[in-house]
């Protein structure tokens, strides 16, 4: 076989009818071979240099090449890490387009560009057999133009990993547990319809590559933040199925989930790659074209900027790394039917040259530009561990974004108490000191409770200390700060009296959550009553831990959840689109605070931390009804008197078998206890 000139867009491996076409950005490179394998990969039959740079993209185009075809690279250029160059061609690497990955990372210091006696040398063994690969791949038929697209007000996310949600479903094919194809389910999906959700978001999707520590110590990368094929699915949640690819299987999910109504995000993770620091492996873009892709620190450009704690950060100062994330994102909307993305750390994204946060930084405006990806649902986790990487309510309009302040206020406010009312509204009606500016709109706060990192919701309420022995790193890994209250007994318990405490507060966190102004997010499992025993840094734990448990499926709560969520739809004020006036005018609608006395809460009040009781009333014009948000978060019984009108009561989570019921003139609300009533 030949190389032909070809073209250097677009990027990556293209096939057409008279041959592939292969481009990769290396400018910094002096040639780049592109070596093609067996059907395996284990076996490389050929070497090809590249004919041509043109704008520091190598390409050429391989007549004879077709889809099936497996290669990969070896980049030639010097070795001078002080300089920010890692060039090693005894290391294939993975072309950071490719759209299915052949083969499996193992640790192995094989991988290393670097000597393992020398790391200041190269390493000059050749490891072309066991590197991962690319496969060229046709392209699927464009995603469906009209999908579903829910409301901001409606809108409820439910997160989840594919693995785990259905590994131990047992309505779910034994073969499909676990996989793409599982979570495409029928019983998978009538389940969460059945709750009210309306948006999956899905923890990491794209192919990645464990750590060699985790890889040493029997684990793995779970949450699968470590990715390393930004347009490629994680093959690990492939069904193999004979006439599929995890491609192919990946977007029948997504049109089984479109079907019913629902909106797909996957949580994606373009801050860093699965390279780490600088004794990590070269698996791609450290062999490609180290100093284009990665922040290198300025006094010494052998070492990485680690505002991520994952050992680098990808350089979101250089065009050619907003293009690598511009075309994937686009490559997930377009061939795999996504409509929105959750990015991990996005602060960095966000970071210039100067390591500085800019709102207005290229990729941010490239990402709201963008024709194709215009509606898709952006969200922000707004932070990383770097100088000033804290950013909450920063992200541009038409940005959503994780509010970890509703999490810890409300978790606060219910376990621990020392939060005051002014504190506990402010989150209820989506921190508009965070959000309320720029003309966005409440729904840009993502209120949660529990999400993927940290205790589930039956673990909040029933551990004070983290028990993350299994990590293997002596249980100092994961937060120790998670107001969390064990009601008296750590871990699990028979004592009635302490169940009884923790499942009264799992549905007030709940409600509070789910009727709370703003984009509730739920974790998968929290309706179960899913443990992970304490564990509160879950990341390597792929098994019986992690996987939801279907048979303990506290029935109870899940129908608690579904009445929850019936309720946000019934009554429009408690999900309302836009900002409560501070003083309303006559007949609008309007917010009233009120004391449990029944008056209207004053400057000393809204600071009390000692009386965590109020009552929230939502005054709309005649005929719409009135709601009333009665909330108790003490240890004590307290009485509320009613605004005037007859009061139905429609909800309280102390008693979640309570039918409705005309309330008199007071009302005498439980401990840890939220009521909703409506005239």
């Amino acid at each position: 076989m030949t190389l032909r000139i070809g073209w250097p867009t677009p990027l990556g491996s293209i096939p057409y009818t008279d041959g592939v076409n292969f481009a990769l950005v290396a400018p910094n490179a002096t040639a780049v071979e592109l070596c093609l394998f067996d059907s395996t990969g284990t076996h490389e039959q050929q070497r090809l240099q590249l004919p041509a740079c043109t704008d520091g993209v190598w390409h050429g185009r391989l007549p004879q090449g077709q889809a099936g075809l497996v290669y990969g690279y070896r980049v030639h250029g010097p070795w001078a890490p002080h300089d920010g160059h890692r060039y090693n061609p005894a290391k294939l690497v993975l072309d950071p387009y490719a759209r299915e990955i052949v083969g499996s990372y193992d640790g192995s210091d094989i991988f290393w560009g670097h000597d393992p006696a020398n790391p200041q040398q190269p390493d000059p063994r050749d490891n072309g057999a066991v590197a991962l690969k690319a496969r060229v791949a046709l392209p699927l038929a464009p995603a469906a133009p009209s999908r579903p697209r829910v409301e901001a007000g409606q809108r409820v996310i439910y997160e989840l990993h594919v693995r785990g949600q259905t590994r131990l479903h047992p309505e779910v094919p034994t073969e499909l547990q676990g996989t793409y194809a599982g979570l495409a389910e029928p019983a998978v999906l009538d389940h969460l319809q059945r709750l009210g959700v309306t948006t999956l978001s899905l923890l990491p999707v794209q192919h990645r590559a464990d750590e060699q520590r985790l890889l040493g110590m029997g684990l793995s990368n779970y949450w699968g933040y470590s990715t390393i094929g930004w347009f490629a699915p994680e093959a690990r949640y492939w069904s193999g199925r004979a006439g599929t690819t995890p491609a192919s299987e990946f977007r029948a999910m997504a049109d089984a989930i479109h079907a019913r109504g629902m909106e797909l995000v996957i949580d994606v993770v373009y801050n860093h790659s699965a390279e780490t620091d600088e004794l990590g492996p070269t698996l791609q873009m450290r062999g490609i074209d180290n100093a284009l892709y990665y922040h290198l620190r300025r006094d010494d450009r052998a070492l990485y900027e680690n505002w991520t704690g994952c050992g680098n950060c990808l350089d979101f100062s250089q065009p050619r790394v907003v293009q690598l994330c511009m075309d994937s994102l686009r490559h997930w909307v377009i061939q795999l039917g996504v409509d929105g993305f959750r990015f991990d750390l996005a602060t960095v994204l966000a970071r210039g040259a100067d390591g500085e946060f800019d709102p207005r930084a290229p990729f941010l405006a490239a990402a709201r530009q963008d024709p194709v990806l215009a509606d898709a649902l952006w969200i922000a986790e707004p932070w990383d561990i770097g100088m000033g990487g804290y950013r909450v309510g920063e992200f541009p309009p038409g940005w959503l974004e994780w509010n970890d302040r509703f999490r810890d206020t409300q978790r606060a406010f219910w376990l621990q108490g020392g939060v005051s009312r002014g504190e506990f509204a402010q989150r209820f009606t989506a921190s508009s000191d965070r959000f309320h500016h720029d003309g966005r709109a409440p729904g840009a706060s993502i209120n949660f409770v529990v999400a993927h990192d940290g205790f589930t919701l039956r673990d909040l309420v029933s551990y004070n200390e983290r028990h993350n022995e299994a990590n293997g790193e002596q249980g100092r890994d994961g937060s120790s700060q998670n107001h969390s209250n064990n009601c008296g007994v750590e871990g699990e318990t028979d004592d009635a009296a302490v169940l009884a405490q923790r499942a009264r507060l799992q549905r007030a966190l709940l409600a509070s959550l789910l009727l709370s102004q703003g984009t509730p997010m739920m974790l998968a499992g929290s309706e179960l009553g899913q443990t992970q025993q304490g564990n509160n840094n879950a990341y390597c734990q792929d098994g019986p831990l992690t996987w939801l448990d279907w048979q303990q499926d506290d029935g109870g709560l899940t129908d608690f959840v579904a009445r929850v969520l019936a309720l946000r739809r019934e009554a429009e004020p408690l999900r309302h689109a836009g900002w409560w006036p501070g003083t309303p005018f006559d007949g609008e609608p309007a917010l009233r605070w009120r004391t449990p006395e029944g008056s209207d809460l004053t400057p000393g009040d809204w600071q009390r931390p000692d009386t965590p009781a109020l009552a929230i009333l939502f005054e709309t014009p005649a005929p719409a009804p009135q709601w009333l948000v009665l909330v108790n978060a003490g240890t004590q019984a307290i009485d509320f008197a009613l605004p005037p009108g007859n009061w139905t009561l429609q909800l309280a989570s102390d008693n979640p078998q309570d039918t409705p019921r005309l309330l008199a003139a007071g009302a005498n609300l439980p401990p840890s206890s939220l009521w909703v009533a409506r005239t």
